[in-house]
Parts: C-alpha cells; structure tokens; sequence
C-alpha cells in the first residue's frame, strides 16, 4: 500500500493497464476526437444530468449552427436557448452560461480559452468539475476527475471508503503526472463499460482485475449512484415548453400560455396560476422570460 491510500505499491503497473485498455478499444464520442476547448466545453454542459444517445445529436446540430466561440458569442440568447430547448437539453440556464461564457471569452481572453481548471472556473457556469474536465481533455492540464463511474472503480478496485476527499486523493494519487487526458478518458471508460452497476468484468476484459477488491471477494459494492429524475412532465420539461412557445410567438397571456404548456392547466386548480407563475419566476430569475404585471391579464415574453 502507498502511504497516501490504499494503493498498490506498484501503480505504474495499472497505469499501464488501463491505458493500454483504452486505446486499445474505447467507445467512439465525437468530442473525445478533438481538442478544441470551446467543443469540449459544449459537451460537457450538454452532458450534465443529460443521457448520451441525446447529447451526440444535439452536439452536432449545435456546432452546425455555431461551430466556434465567436460565432455563439455573436448569437441571439433567444436562439441558444431555444435550440437548447427543443433538443430536450435539460435546464435552460446552461444554455444561458454556456453562451455568456462564449462572450468572456470573446472579449475578456480576446477569443482564446484560459488552460488552467482554476482559470477556467472564471467562466460563467463552469464549476469545478467542468472546468478540469475541459482543462484535461483540451490542454492535458488538469487534475484526476472524480465522477461517479470513477468513484466507482476506486471503490470496488481499491477498497477506496466512500468519502469524496478519500475519493479526490486516490484518483490524484492514481493518476500518472501530465497524462490527464488520457488517463481521465480511461478511467471514466472503464466505469462506464466494465465497473457499470451491473459489473462486466470478464466480458469487458477489465484490465484491473488482477488487483480488484471486489473481483477477489465477490463484494461489488458500490457508492449509491443518484439516478435521474423522469423528463416527462418535470418541471424541467415545462420550463422547456414555456421557453419553446414564447420562441414561437412574441408573447402570450398568462392564461393561454398555461393552457397551452398543460392540457390540464385551470387558472385556481393545482396546475393553475400559482404553479405557473411559479415556473415563470424561475426562468425570469434565470434571465429568460419578462412578465409585464401581477395580475391575472399579464402577459409574458422571452427576454430578448
């Protein structure tokens, strides 16, 4: 065991490992054929909470339409977050940092992107995570990303304890120097594709097997992994209908919009003016709608 956790003593061994098993054979992601970091950060915010089947289509229509920085910091906010919305991307106000983040881009680093994962978080909307991810597959400058598929190989492989600075400690520990690109690309595979909930180690011909916890004892154990909430009829798909109606017409009355996001919408029921304003208020927070007044006779707009 290392003095900094519980791995093996000689941790080139799975570097090389792993390493070789991914570039052997990895599943095919457009935005894992590049290094330009303005596509890079594109995937990564359509990936958050977002299935993958529907991220790579998305992906490519958004590039079509803006394929670099300049041309999304140059675009109608209106139009990104409505390309956002009909593409069922989840929560509108990504779209709205992805595109501000394009304009500091643009006038604050005059077009280029800052390489460093601290830099990086500078950028509207750009956590932590998101900003190593794009530091480590664009300019091979980050640190070991920590997601839930690797939380999950470090716990079943290593006997990692399920605490996320324990977590963060062996992954850095684990990662090999300046190699951060390929490394997280790996280890994310790997927990993807062979350390799944459902494990497939045999068949995925997992390269960690040989000093894997969990493959030796049988316990495959595992950090709970959040699942995701149903699209249909969350308030993440009726915030997406709001900003696709008002996309299609200038504005709409209160009560009409509403009949037109719910079939069920009834002005005093449960899904009446309380729940809509309510939905409106959110996205007015967000930056996206302008309703003109308090009353029942409001109408509301996309905030141009």
């Amino acid at each position: 065991m290392t003095e900094s956790g519980p791995l093996p003593e000689d941790v080139s061994a799975v570097q090389s490992a792993l390493v070789e098993w991914y570039e052997t054979d990895h599943r095919s992601f457009p935005w894992r054929e590049t290094t330009d970091p303005y596509r890079i950060l594109v995937s990564e915010v359509m990936s958050q909470q977002t299935q993958l089947s529907r991220v790579e289509a998305a992906y490519h229509d958004f590039l079509a339409e803006w394929p670099d920085v300049d041309a999304l910091a140059a675009a109608a906010q209106s139009d990104v977050v409505g390309f956002w919305s009909s593409h069922s991307l989840g929560y509108n106000n990504r779209a709205t940092y992805l595109h501000e983040a394009a304009r500091q881009v643009r006038d604050e680093y005059g077009g280029s992107f800052p390489e460093s994962p601290d830099e990086l978080q500078e950028l509207m909307g750009v956590g932590p995570y998101t900003a190593n991810a794009v530091a480590s597959f664009a300019f091979n400058n980050g640190d070991a990303v920590v997601d839930t598929n690797v939380k999950r190989v470090l716990h079943r492989v290593f006997d990692v304890p399920d605490d996320d600075s324990a977590f963060e400690e062996a992954a850095n520990d684990l990662m090999p120097a300046g190699e951060s690109r390929v490394w997280n690309n790996a280890i994310m595979e790997l927990g993807g594709v062979a350390c799944g909930k459902t494990p497939e180690c045999d068949e995925a011909s997992c390269p960690l097997r040989e000093w894997c916890h969990a493959y030796r004892t049988g316990d495959f154990t595992a950090p709970d992994v959040p699942t995701q909430p149903s699209f249909e009829g969350s308030r993440r798909q009726m915030r997406g209908r709001v900003v696709k109606l008002l996309g299609e017409h200038e504005e709409l009355p209160l009560d009409t919009l509403g009949h037109r996001v719910r079939v069920d919408y009834t002005p005093d029921g449960e899904y009446g003016r309380e729940w809509l304003r309510g939905l409106l208020s959110d996205l007015a927070d967000d930056g996206l709608v302008d309703i003109e007044d308090e009353t029942e006779d409001a109408t509301v707009r996309l905030r141009s």
